[in-house]
């Protein structure tokens, strides 16, 4: 594939390292000059100077003919311009922007960015899994609908534990998708499906339905809304 990675700083340096080495072709667009000269010295002619920004640049590295841009500079909106310039004035059929702020995650994929990538979310996320007063963790959001996958983990004394799937008062558009229980076995449920205490759900929502759903599968008292 031919990969356009806009940012030739530390994280676009090392990506286009592990794409060159996994046979892809790469090009590296950055604007300062010593680092266009490290990366080229390192890693051989793989970068042209310039703003990724400007069309005149993205044209000139041949973004019409990319299969992907990535954009990691350290500046969303650089991020968010270049990623929009590929994928609408030269198709680009996939774009992946880094998000330095996760508070913008909702205005990339609103604007049709494929996908976000933000270091403090994945943080975050990692610490949570350790943290039990967070029951429910977002793992990947879907651009289409505003629909999200989380993980969710059924506390001992929730209203959920001995119920049948099928008898779970779920929010509108929100689905189990995957029950992985204590023992570590996965299944895919059905209606019939018990769920027991420990078992790590794996399930589909919409966004504005988080809450909901976290009350209906962890709360001691949960009910239908």
């Amino acid at each position: 594939m031919y990969i356009i990675v806009c940012g030739g700083g530390k994280v676009g340096y090392y990506l286009a390292k592990e794409l060159i080495e996994a046979d892809h072709e790469v090009l590296v667009i950055e604007r300062d000059a010593a680092r266009c000269d490290l990366i080229a010295d390192e890693l051989g002619d793989i970068v042209l100077k310039g703003d990724a920004c400007e069309a005149v640049v993205l044209e000139e590295a041949g973004t019409a003919r990319a299969d992907i841009l990535i954009a990691v500079t350290g500046d969303d909106e650089d991020n968010l311009v270049s990623s929009q310039v590929a994928k609408h004035r030269f198709h680009v059929p996939r774009t992946v922007a880094r998000i330095n702020n996760p508070k913008n995650e909702a205005i990339f994929l609103a604007l049709g960015i494929d996908s976000t990538v933000s270091a403090t979310t994945a943080v975050l996320t990692a610490i949570e899994h350790r943290l039990p007063t967070h029951p429910l963790i977002p793992l990947l959001t879907l651009r289409n609908g505003g629909f999200e996958i989380v993980e969710v983990s059924i506390p001992e004394d929730a209203s959920a534990v001995g119920k049948r799937v099928g008898d779970v008062p779920m929010p509108p558009h929100s689905i189990i998708a995957l029950v992985v229980s204590e023992q570590g076995e996965p299944h895919v449920p059905t209606a019939d499906t018990v769920l027991r205490a420990n078992d790590d759900l794996v399930a589909v929502t919409q966004r504005d339905n988080e809450e909901a759903l976290r009350y209906v599968l962890t709360s001691a008292h949960a009910r239908a809304r």
